[in-house]
């Protein structure tokens, strides 16, 4: 086991899905993984392992933030020896060219933040994703008929700011959304020589302050769930 994850060597599978939230790592072991077991529940981050479609995945939280998925990414990559991780989560559009539901398939995260500088001495703001899975997973959408844009992301430290008006980091590498994570999987898979990408759900538009409400989460990721899972399914 490793400092924030109980799960003993072997109870993980070398393809991860990370989700933000424990609760969403819960749903889909529940629903879509077959035999799965909790193997980690350390500070309340579940984590699980079972099969889908034959194969062993292992689904379990990142929590929210660089500080919080560079140590879960880190000790899945170094004690656990996962060799892809696929982080699904929601993000909010800077634009009204995005709308509620649509699926994005990130290529780089932009970012203002220092994690990459200080903990790995990646010196760009601008990271891209690792490996060969963002291009499997758009294969994969094409084959499921989803739609699912391959973008920029703009990935922060920050969720409440007082300026309201779009990060001038967003403006210069044309990134239409906001997230908080993928910035520093990328990072922690770029220094390991890791696989890593991101696929994400927009939730709300920011200009008009429309979202999907709480009722609809979990029908409207559905679809980003089960292309994290086909992909997932390939590379394992």
């Amino acid at each position: 086991m490793s400092v924030h994850i109980s799960a003993q060597k072997g109870d993980i599978a070398k393809v991860v899905l990370q989700p933000g939230d424990p609760l969403r790592a819960k749903y889909i072991a529940e629903n879509f993984i077959e035999n799965a077991k909790l193997v980690s529940q350390t500070r309340g981050i579940f984590y699980y392992t079972g099969t889908y479609k034959g194969k062993e995945i292992t689904v379990g939280a990142s929590g929210m933030g660089f500080p919080s998925i560079g140590i879960y990414s880190f000790e899945l990559y170094t004690e656990y020896e996962v060799e892809t991780i696929i982080r699904i989560g929601t993000c909010g559009a800077y634009t009204t060219d995005l709308k509620v539901f649509d699926l994005l398939n990130v290529e780089n995260a932009a970012s203002e933040s220092t994690y990459a500088k200080f903990a790995w001495e990646i010196d760009e703001d601008i990271i891209s994703h690792q490996g060969n899975t963002f291009e499997i997973i758009n294969q994969t959408a094409e084959e499921l008929s989803l739609k699912a844009k391959s973008t920029n992301i703009h990935s922060s430290d920050i969720f409440y700011r007082k300026d309201p008006s779009v990060p001038a980091i967003a403006t210069k590498y044309s990134c239409p959304a906001v997230e908080m994570e993928a910035f520093g999987l990328f990072a922690n898979a770029k220094h390991l020589g890791k696989n890593a990408a991101t696929i994400l759900t927009v939730s709300d538009i920011i200009p008009t302050h429309e979202n999907i409400s709480a009722d609809q989460r979990e029908k409207a990721l559905r679809p980003m769930i089960e292309l994290a899972l086909e992909a997932a399914w390939k590379i394992a």
